[in-house]
């Protein structure tokens, strides 16, 4: 399977834009393609799409983390061009998108194959498990439910190998003992500290990062 950062603060690739926000390009065999969050602003979102040849066509599901500006705001201008793609939104997130198949998440739900949401933690946010044949890779926007709470509500459907996304002002380090991947993006404050106590598992985020499992 792989991880394609589409939308963050900081870029990888030269060529993209980087920009407050988050999105992410999951792919898994034998499953439609996911757009994880869809970062702040239309254009640089498609902008890195064009330039990292995704395809907004082939997307067949949208899923939003949460209803904050920085993960949704590319939401209308995907949706212009991809007229297919099943969404999956939280239910704090109070949208309507008519003539498109929405599914409103609570609780746990299989996404597709090997995928699954955790549900909306604490009335907030979604994220995602991934089974990989390393064992269970969580995708998160911000973790506003909290780092450890998430690794808790996705380890239901397996041991967790790694995490990426946003970790806003997480600093109970010690959660991430045992990771083997470890990939601060976006919205985390302590990205220095994390690097530091996890050297061998910590990956720098960025847009046009590919992860490989």
């Amino acid at each position: 399977m792989k991880v394609t950062i589409i939308y963050d603060n900081e870029v990888r690739e030269k060529g993209l834009k980087g920009d407050w926000g988050f999105s992410c390009l999951i792919e898994t065999p034998d499953a439609p393609q996911i757009l994880f969050d869809t970062g702040a602003n239309g254009s640089i979102l498609l902008h890195n799409m064009r330039r990292l040849r995704i395809d907004p066509n082939a997307i067949g599901i949208i899923v939003i983390s949460h209803a904050h500006w920085d993960h949704t705001g590319g939401l209308s201008d995907i949706l212009e061009v991809n007229k297919d793609a099943e969404i999956y939104l939280p239910a704090s997130f109070r949208a309507t998108i008519p003539g498109r198949k929405v599914s409103v998440v609570k609780e746990p739900v299989q996404i597709c194959e090997r995928v699954v949401s955790t549900g909306e933690l604490k009335g907030i946010e979604q994220s995602l498990a991934i089974d990989t044949d390393e064992g269970i890779l969580v995708v998160v926007g911000c973790s506003h439910p909290g780092v450890g709470d998430i690794i808790d509500a996705a380890s239901r459907w397996g041991k967790t190998y790694g995490i990426v996304g946003g970790f806003h002002g997480f600093r109970d380090f010690g959660r991430l003992s045992g990771l083997s991947l470890i990939c601060p993006c976006h919205c985390t404050q302590y990205k220095a500290e994390i690097k530091h106590l996890f050297p061998e598992q910590c990956v720098d985020c960025g847009a046009g990062l590919v992860l490989e499992l």
